[in-house]
């Protein structure tokens, strides 16, 4: 049996286990069947022309954790922002796990998606919100909707602002042989109000791991998002990451994605800008090695006038490792006076390593400014030979021509402690100690 039937006959079991008057039983059944009809993308797509998925489609996932495995803090504690306090939903095996959480429903809810989805009192929210904006098309989405049980569930009132951030951590132990994890996240952020989010998938195995997670943020009226994806995984371990994200007049939503290792990680980042004076930023660090692949894919939709979007994703790239960036811009008619930038710079550390990037714009307005572009090339030679020549060590000097090369997208991080730990997590992946205070 191959995943994809796997996957059909697991849902099955799933819904004999869930109340057919659940809330959103139709929901997850429309979403199997275009799961079913469309199946797992594959190369013949272009949007997936340089990312395959063969290889995982072989492996005998288990789709359920038959049991739970307790973590102590102590295992786990080097994956948590330690140096500030934060609200903390953690996951292990795809089950929550009490004793590593921090919740709260003091002014906020900061819970689980099961209790938004199963509990009559957030039943009003989850019909407003709930897939509204997660694709109908893309079939990873739809697989996902189909097995949408937990995860994490953030709700922000009017004009407030948690007391501190909040870290979301999924963990993989590797009490499956191989495991298939379905996160789903549901973040809404009322008007004038404000959240910051780190989030984290973590095996802790060397087990096969395959995490398919959908994430939709609503930022209404001058609400601020600041969102934070740090992906450092184990060489086993594969993530899918499907972001949605739904904009109203003067909100500002940033999301910074930090890839430093997993066998293959696949970012798809949505942007939708309904209302003006709105502003996205999208940026990324990737520092990949050995086999590992990265394919970020980016959609910024301009649809009403006086907007600005702002995407920089730096790509260093070494042995045999391979990157993709495929970002799009489109511009509806009424979008005039957009100012959207995007902007993609590689630099291929190895002769083995590749990247093949797509930046693109899709203008029908006529009072814009855009612009786009991407660079592909090695360490500059002449700035090499000077830091040498002024008694660097030749490895020190790549490291810090690379660090400068990736500095101007930490800039925007907004958590001192989370910048501090980015930082050393990039001078870990150089192999070197840059020396400094970062």
């Amino acid at each position: 049996m191959d995943l994809k039937d796997k996957l059909i006959s697991s849902f099955m079991a799933f819904e004999n286990n869930v109340d057919v008057d659940h809330p959103v039983h139709e929901v997850r059944s429309e979403a199997m069947k275009n799961f079913e009809t469309k199946g797992f993308p594959s190369k013949k797509d272009e949007a997936w022309k340089y990312t395959s998925l063969n290889g995982l489609q072989k492996i005998d996932f288990s789709i359920f954790p038959k049991e739970v495995n307790a973590l102590e803090y102590r295992e786990v504690k080097k994956y948590f922002i330690n140096e500030i306090d934060t609200y903390k939903i953690v996951f292990i095996d795809g089950i929550f796990s009490s004793n590593l959480s921090e919740t709260t429903h003091d002014g906020v809810d900061i819970c689980l998606m099961s209790s938004a989805l199963n509990k009559p009192m957030y039943k009003q929210i989850i019909d407003v919100y709930f897939n509204k904006i997660a694709s109908k098309d893309e079939s990873l989405t739809t697989l996902n909707t189909a097995f949408s049980k937990e995860g994490a569930y953030i709700y922000i009132p009017k004009n407030k602002m948690p007391k501190k951030p909040i870290e979301i951590l999924h963990f993989a132990t590797g009490n499956e042989a191989s495991l298939m994890l379905q996160p789903r996240n549901l973040i809404i952020v009322e008007e004038h109000a404000e959240v910051q989010i780190i989030e984290r998938h973590q095996s802790l195995t060397s087990n096969e791991v395959l995490t398919n997670c959908v994430t939709e943020i609503f930022a209404a009226k001058s609400a601020i998002v600041d969102y934070y994806k740090v992906q450092n995984d184990d060489a086993n371990a594969s993530l899918i990451d499907n972001t949605y994200i739904d904009q109203k007049d003067k909100s500002d939503v940033k999301v910074h994605t930090f890839s430093f290792g997993g066998k293959l990680t696949r970012n798809n980042l949505n942007f939708y800008q309904n209302g003006e004076y709105i502003d996205s930023t999208m940026k990324g660090v990737t520092i990949l090695g050995d086999k590992q692949h990265v394919d970020h894919h980016t959609l910024v939709h301009h649809i009403e006038p006086n907007c600005e979007s702002h995407q920089d994703y730096k790509g260093i790239y070494n042995d045999s490792s391979t990157g993709v960036f495929n970002g799009k811009i489109i511009v509806e008619k009424l979008a005039q006076k957009t100012n959207a930038f995007q902007q993609n710079n590689n630099i291929l550390i190895s002769d083995k390593a590749s990247i093949n990037t797509k930046p693109q714009l899709e203008i029908f307005a006529d009072d814009v400014k855009c612009s786009h572009g991407c660079t592909i090339g090695q360490l500059d030679e002449d700035a090499l030979f000077y830091l040498q020549s002024r008694g660097i060590p030749k490895k020190e000097a790549s490291a810090l021509l690379m660090y400068a090369f990736a500095n101007n997208v930490l800039e925007s991080v907004r958590i001192p402690e989370l910048k501090i730990r980015i930082n050393k997590l990039i001078a870990n992946k150089l192999g070197v100690n840059l020396g400094f205070d970062l």
